[in-house]
């Protein structure tokens, strides 16, 4: 059953548009529904009805000790305040994710990254954000964090500080901290890894 009878573009924005419904309830009453997409609007997934990514999140773990992950601490504008994530950012045209999390990985926080292959790839595949307003999605990308932590690639409009957390870090900033929720879950997993397999959880 088609839901909607029309959709609006309501803004003009390089990163981010909001849309407006003309929807219909179950019974067949109208109501105005918004969302935003990082999508053109012929190719909201509303029409196009596929998943694919729009950006990627990173799950570094340390390569010199695997008791650690590299975390971030950015400034986010809607809540004024700083917030706890995981390395992320958008796919870049014909960018697989994989080499996104590469790039994003390099411009937030100065460290390689190398990819894990290994595991179920069902936990790899397109997930959504948030679609009560949303039509985002997003693929998680796992692997191994080296290097020297630099600011050399970051964009001037990202107030990021990098943090290398063990164990015990983790769920002080679980307990403690703002955090974003796809990081609070994958950090779960963390927390329950060990040294010499710390990607386990991707098993099954």
């Amino acid at each position: 059953m088609k839901k909607y009878t029309k959709i609006h573009k309501l803004s003009e924005n390089k990163f981010l548009n909001l849309f407006k419904l003309d929807a219909l309830t179950d019974s067949g009453r109208k109501f105005d529904y918004f969302f935003v997409s990082r999508r053109k609007a012929e190719n909201i997934k509303l029409l196009t009805n596929d998943m694919k990514a729009e950006g990627v999140v990173i799950y570094p773990i340390l390569r010199e000790d695997p008791e650690k992950i590299v975390m971030i601490r950015q400034y986010r504008y809607p809540i004024g305040d700083y917030l706890y994530e995981l390395p992320a950012g958008l796919i870049d045209g014909d960018e697989t994710p994989k080499e996104a999390a590469v790039r994003e990985m390099k411009e937030e926080t100065g460290l390689d990254f190398e990819v894990y292959y290994g595991g179920n790839e069902a936990y790899r595949r397109p997930f959504f954000m948030g679609a009560g307003f949303t039509d985002e999605s997003c693929n998680a990308v796992f692997g191994y964090a080296s290097g020297t932590i630099g600011r050399d690639n970051m964009e001037d409009t990202e107030s990021i500080q990098v943090v290398i957390a063990d164990k015990a870090e983790v769920a002080r900033i679980l307990r403690e901290e703002k955090v974003s929720i796809r990081a609070a879950y994958l950090l779960m997993n963390f927390l329950h890894s060990n040294r010499e397999k710390p990607f386990a959880f991707l098993e099954g």
